[in-house]
């Protein structure tokens, strides 16, 4: 069976930059420069992270949360330790 992971993130759209952060009890914080306007902010949502993880965009969607700022987004051929390691080494850098 494939690989897939289940995360959970916090979106701020209109930011001054694009950005994943995460904090120090694991929460996943996304700084949009999009506006939450006609799913733009989802597009760059999805794009942020397929460059980060640097995998297809078409391995990564919205689940729940696509008009909101709490998101749950699934990815695939990923595990959930592996996407949690990508985004801890990329922020340190």
């Amino acid at each position: 069976m494939a690989k897939s992971a289940v995360i959970d993130i916090t979106v701020s759209p209109k930011s001054s930059r694009s950005k994943i952060s995460m904090g120090s009890d694991s929460s996943i914080r996304v700084y949009l420069n999009s506006p939450p306007v006609d799913g733009k902010a989802n597009a760059e949502c999805i794009e942020l992270f397929s460059k980060k993880l640097k995998t297809a965009k078409s391995n990564i969607s919205i689940k729940s949360g696509e008009r909101g700022r709490n998101k749950r987004i699934m990815i695939h051929g990923f595990t959930l330790d592996e996407v949690m390691n990508f985004l801890k080494e990329a922020g340190e850098k």
